[in-house]
C-alpha cells in the first residue's frame, strides 16, 4: 500500500523534558517515527501525535506534565484522530495511573521499551483503547534503533544506559535500571558514522560514564575510550557527560590532557561540599577526594572549565553544612553550576528522612549560593578577555542575536560565546577564530572582527537542511508503511 493510496502522511511532535539522556532518547523518538512514516509537524500545524518525553527527577515534573496534557485535551476533542502517547522516566513511574489521570492519553511507554513506540500507537487506533506497556529491563540498547539527529555539526553517543549508585536523592536507578556497557568497537562504529555525515563533535553519554567499563571488567575503559576517539579522523571534539567523583581515575585525566580533540571541560558534580550531607546522600567520595581531583586536573590542564550539580536543603542541612559547600565551590572556582533546590521525590530514601527543611530557609540558601556562583564565574570569565579563542558556531544559543546583530557558539571549553561576524557569513557548523572583548557570569562576547573563518564539512550539511540519521534496528515496527488517517468522526467522540 502506497503513500499515496493512504494519503497524506501522518504527523508528529516530540516534547522533550529532563537531561541529555531524555534529549538523546527524543532523537531516537523521532528516527522511529520517521521510519514508521511519520513526518515532523510544522509549528503552523496541529501534529496528528505528539509524544511526551518525560524526567521525573524534579517535584514539578508531575505537575507539568499533566498541566501540559490537560492543555492538549480540547485540541483532541476537536481531532479526534489525534494520538499523544507519553513516555520517559514518569511515564516508568507512574505506568497506567496516567491513563487513570488522563483518559484521553492513547499510548504509554516506559525507559525500556522506546522501540514499542510506533506498534503501540498502531494497536491504540486499531483497538480504539489505550496502550500501556513498560517493561522493567531494558529490551534492547537504545542505539541500535533509528536516530534521528536535533544537529548537523554535534552529536550525543550513548555509551552505557542505568546507573549502580544507590544515592538517596535520586529516582533515576529505578527508573533507567543497572549499568549496562555498549562495547567499545560499537560506540567507535557510531562515532565514525557520525563523522562521516559531517558531525565534528561529540558528547559520551551515560548516567555515569566513568564506570564504563564495568560490566566486561575492565576499569580503565573510558579512558581508552577517550583515546580512541582521538584517533577518528576528522572528529574535532570530545566531551563527556556525566562522570562520577568515586569513580574517576587518573588514567582519565591523562586521556584528557594527552588526546588533542578532547576538550578541556569536565562537568563533576558536587552535590553537597558537606562530608555529612554526603553521606547521608550515599554519596562515596568527600570533600577531600572532590576537591583532590579538581586539583589534579588543574595541574594537567590549567585551562580547564569545571561545571557541576550541587543541591540545596538536602533533609538535616545546617548552616554548618551549607557553609562547607560554599567554601568548596570558592575553592573549586566553577565556570557554571546546575543548581537545585532539594525536591522530594516519592520512593527515594530521602524522601522519609527526618528534619525536612523550611522552604523560606532552603530558599535562603539557594539565593546565597547563586550570588556566591555568579561571582566566581564573572571573575573567572573576566580571566578571558583579551584571550583568542575558537567556536563552533551554533544554532539557537543566543536569545538576543538577531537584536545585537551576533552570532553564538560554543568555544572548546564549554563556554557560551556570543560574536560579531565582522562582515563574514559563517554558518551553524563552521568554526570562528575570535577575541574575548567582554564577559558576563553566565556567556563572553567578541565584538571585534573574527581573526578567521572555516567552513566546514557541517556547515555544509546544514546549509543543505540535512541532519544526520543514522539507520537502526526497528524492533516491533509494522512493516505495512504510513498509517493510514482514521476517518472523520460522523457523531461523538473518540475519547
Amino acid at each position: 500500500m502506497t503513500t499515496e493510496m493512504q494519503g497524506a502522511a501522518r504527523t508528529y511532535d516530540v516534547r522533550t523534558y529532563g537531561c541529555q539522556m531524555n534529549v538523546h532518547d527524543s532523537e531516537r523518538i523521532s528516527g522511529l517515527m520517521e521510519d514508521a512514516g511519520y513526518v515532523r509537524a510544522t509549528d503552523a500545524d496541529a501534529p496528528d501525535v505528539v509524544v511526551f518525553n518525560t524526567c521525573a527527577v524534579r517535584e514539578n515534573a508531575d505537575n507539568r506534565l499533566y498541566g501540559n496534557l490537560g492543555h492538549l485535551r480540547p485540541t483532541k476533542l476537536k481531532n479526534p484522530g489525534m494520538q499523544i502517547a507519553v513516555g520517559g522516566c514518569l511515564a516508568q513511574k507512574d505506568k497506567g495511573d496516567i491513563v487513570k489521570k488522563a483518559p484521553w492519553v492513547d499510548v504509554v511507554f516506559g525507559t525500556h521499551n522506546i522501540g514499542s513506540l510506533p506498534a503501540m500507537l498502531e494497536r491504540a487506533r486499531h483497538n480504539e483503547e489505550a496502550q500501556v506497556e513498560i517493561l522493567e529491563s531494558l529490551e534492547v540498547f537504545p542505539s541500535t534503533l533509528p536516530t534521528k539527529r536535533e544537529s548537523a555539526y554535534a552529536g550525543w553517543v550513548s555509551i552505557s544506559v542505568g546507573c549502580n549508585n544507590t544515592c538517596t536523592f535520586c529516582i533515576v536507578p529505578s527508573l533507567r535500571g543497572k549499568e549496562k556497557d555498549r562495547r567499545p568497537g560499537d560506540i567507535l562504529s557510531e562515532v565514525r558514522a557520525l563523522v562521516a555525515e559531517g558531525v565534528l563533535e561529540v558528547t559520551l553519554l551515560g548516567q555515569n560514564v566513568n564506570s564504563y567499563g564495568v560490566e566486561f571488567g575492565d576499569r580503565l575503559a573510558f579512558g581508552k575510550l577517550l583515546r580512541a576517539c582521538g584517533e577518528v579522523e576528522g572528529l574535532e571534539r570530545v566531551r563527556f557527560t556525566s562522570p562520577h567523583p568515586k569513580d574517576f581515575t587518573d588514567d582519565v585525566i591523562a586521556a584528557m590532557a594527552e588526546t588533542p580533540n578532547v576538550c578541556h571541560s569536565l562537568h563533576m558534580p558536587l552535590q553537597s561540599g558537606s562530608d555529612r550531607v554526603l553521606k547521608a546522600m550515599r554519596r562515596s567520595y568527600r570533600q577531600e577526594k572532590y576537591l583532590g581531583i579538581i586539583e589534579k586536573v588543574r595541574a594537567a590542564m590549567p585551562d580547564a572549565a569545571i561545571t557541576t550539580d550541587i543541591i540545596v536543603g538536602f533533609p538535616g542541612e545546617t548552616d554548618e553544612d551549607f557553609e562547607q559547600t560554599l567554601e568548596v565551590v570558592r575553592q573549586a572556582r566553577f565556570s557554571s553550576a546546575f543548581t537545585f533546590q532539594y525536591s522530594k521525590r516519592p520512593g527515594t530514601p530521602a524522601a522519609t528522612m527526618d528534619d525536612q527543611l523550611p522552604k523560606a530557609v532552603v530558599q535562603a540558601r539557594y539565593e546565597r549560593l547563586i550570588a556566591t556562583l555568579e561571582d566566581i564565574t564573572w571573575a573567572e570569565n573576566k580571566k578571558l578577555v583579551g584571550e583568542k579563542v575558537e567556536v563552533l558556531v551554533a544554532v539557537g544559543e543566543g536569545r538576543k542575536d538577531e537584536r545585537t546583530g551576533r552570532m553564538s557558539g560554543r568555544a572548546r571549553d564549554g563556554r557560551l560565546v556570543h560574536f560579531s561576524t565582522g562582515g563574514l557569513a559563517p554558518r551553524p557548523g563552521d568554526i570562528v577564530e575570535t577575541v574575548i572583548t567582554y564577559a558576563a557570569p553566565h556567556h563572553l562576547n567578541a565584538d571585534g572582527d573574527p581573526l578567521s573563518h572555516r567552513r566546514t564539512r557541517a556547515g555544509d550539511v546544514w546549509e543543505s537542511g540535512r541532519t544526520p540519521k543514522l539507520k537502526g534496528v526497528a524492533l516491533g515496527l509494522p512493516s505495512i508503511g504510513v498509517p493510514a488517517p482514521l476517518p472523520p468522526a460522523t457523531e461523538g467522540c473518540a475519547l
